[in-house]
């Protein structure tokens, strides 16, 4: 199951099993990889709860949810934080996230690329030495210079890295999410959430 995190004004709230408007509404850029955002979540607190405890609490409880889904394959969605009681214990768990994604990010390394094949060559930061290697796809010099690389990467895993960006854009998501004054949701479905897309004004 995947969880898809929106935010809308509170004005614009409807029932299930209606669907929520999209003209006027707020998404993080979740990278579509499943279990990305509730393995982002993992050991971050909302309210004294663990957050995921409080996204299944919410979607898979007794009660079920009873406002509108955010599209088609979501179910229901339910209130996740409303503003402005809700705003303190946010801020904090946006704090929590992106300190998550701090001690996660993995060790840096420099990054060159072949200037003939565009291979692309990685070495820890801490191993970087100023040398010429031949690239191995097709035998093209590569400098191994500080002056020559493309910038600092992380060395951790593609799902790591997509559980990191998820934290880094739900704590912006939330954030943004307060400072609107909107009521953060949440809904559950059975696939990945799309990529979201930024709020645009309201045409009504």
């Amino acid at each position: 199951m995947a969880f898809r995190f929106l935010a809308i004004p509170a004005h614009r709230l409807v029932d299930f099993p209606k669907t929520l408007p999209d003209d006027e509404r707020l998404e993080p850029q979740l990278p579509p990889v499943h279990e990305a955002v509730e393995r982002a979540l993992a050991g971050a607190e909302f309210r004294d709860l663990r957050a995921r405890d409080r996204l299944r609490a919410l979607l898979q409880g007794d009660r079920p949810p009873g406002l509108g889904s955010p599209g088609k394959g979501f179910g229901p969605s339910a209130v996740f934080a409303q503003p402005p009681q809700d705003l303190p214990a946010l801020l904090r768990l946006a704090d929590e996230l992106e300190q998550l994604a701090r001690r996660e990010a993995g060790e840096r390394a420099l990054v060159w690329k072949c200037g003939e094949c565009s291979a692309r060559y990685a070495v820890p930061v801490a191993l970087v030495r100023q040398v010429s290697i031949r690239c191995e796809r097709c035998g093209h010099p590569v400098q191994l210079s500080s002056q020559e690389s493309l910038g600092e990467e992380a060395l951790i895993d593609p799902f790591q890295g997509a559980v990191n960006t998820s934290r880094h854009e739900l704590a912006s998501f939330f954030r943004e999410a307060m400072a609107r004054g909107w009521p953060v949701l949440v809904s559950e479905g059975a696939a990945p959430a799309p990529r979201g897309r930024s709020a645009t004004p309201s045409t009504a």
